[in-house]
């Protein structure tokens, strides 16, 4: 199988249109109610904004509270990027992984996943240094929270979401490896999901996932959503959680299939979670809008492969990394850490 890159930008967009159309960046953009029950959470009179462009792989944004700005990264280029309305785009880290002369091997070797948690300190999934850290936005210095697990290392840490509890679930594709699962840099014999606990142990919870990438909370924490980002198998997976662990391999609740076989770029990948439960999974065509329960209601067209997506600002703007652009929508529902 090729990159999921490779796949992502290959793969051929037919667009279908629906209620709320606007031109951006010469593509075309929409979004197509699949649901009634949509109307209500994506408003009637959605516009989706440009913000910047020009990117190899936009990623892993997320939002700022107490700075009013948003990180995110070119995985590909290894540089991070803040965004804000009074400042415009500004180089936020370069690197944002590891120094060029240390990636040998690397075929993404910036960080990716990106998550600013309620200490205010911000956590990078690091494909550079394959491991998760902690990065102090005061003075930029970083501590490895965790590289390995038992003794063998990370593939490349991917994407995360931080709980109340101080629990940090990540997943570790090999994406940032050349040659992806054939990498003799790949330590390990899987491709896993993980919870870093806050005492510093780090326990598998599924090796069962091929390609593990996006990971998104419930509300009340009582789930664990996980997209696979894998064209033979482009699915949604939710695990109910006790107590930072998992029983099982979790239930398909969506699958992208039908979607990606209408020629759609994009698979699953991240997420986005609403006060009210809903799910903003970025998949082909877009961003998908599912219930709790996985069932699609909606989708943003956004003309490209999409990687990833955040709330932000006072909670109800939706920011898109859409390959090489970063977009943003307004919805009248809230992002979950504002509720």
């Amino acid at each position: 199988m090729g990159t999921r890159r490779e796949f992502l930008l290959t793969t051929g967009a037919s667009l279908v249109l629906g209620a709320c159309v606007e031109t951006v960046a010469d593509r075309t953009a929409a979004v197509e109610i699949i649901d009634r029950d949509a109307e209500s959470l994506m408003g009637r009179n959605t516009r989706l904004e440009s913000l910047a462009d020009g990117f190899t792989w936009a990623e892993g944004p997320t939002w700022d509270r107490m700075r009013g700005c948003l990180y995110f990264t070119d995985v590909p280029e290894n540089r991070a990027y803040r965004w804000s309305a009074e400042a415009g785009l500004e180089v936020f880290l370069d690197p944002s992984g590891v120094e060029p002369e240390h990636a040998v091997g690397l075929r993404e070797p910036g960080a990716n996943g990106l998550w600013y948690g309620a200490d205010g300190q911000l956590y990078v999934c690091n494909h550079g240094t394959r491991s998760l850290e902690r990065l102090d936005l005061d003075d930029l210095s970083r501590v490895t929270l965790v590289d390995r697990f038992g003794a063998d290392r990370f593939n490349s840490p991917n994407d995360l979401v931080l709980s109340r509890d101080g629990r940090i679930y990540f997943t570790d594709p090999p994406y940032g490896l050349e040659g992806l699962d054939a990498s003799p840099l790949k330590e390990l014999p899987w491709n896993g999901v993980y919870c870093f606990e806050p005492d510093g142990l780090c326990h598998r919870l599924t090796d069962a996932m091929s390609f593990p990438n996006g990971i998104a909370l419930s509300p009340d924490e009582a789930w664990l959503y996980v997209a696979q980002s894998d064209p033979a198998a482009p699915v949604l997976r939710r695990f109910a959680l006790n107590d930072g662990q998992v029983a099982g391999n979790g239930d398909v609740i969506f699958d992208a299939s039908v979607y990606l076989a209408s020629g759609d770029p994009g698979l699953p990948d991240g997420m986005a979670v609403t006060a009210t439960g809903h799910i903003l999974m970025t998949g082909p065509g877009g961003v998908f809008l599912l219930a709790p329960d996985g069932r699609p209601l909606a989708r943003i067209r956004t003309g490209s492969a999409t990687a990833n997506c955040a709330f932000g600002g006072d909670g109800h703007d939706l920011y898109i990394t859409a390959q090489d652009r970063l977009m943003r929508m307004r919805l009248p529902v809230r992002g979950v850490q504002w509720s």
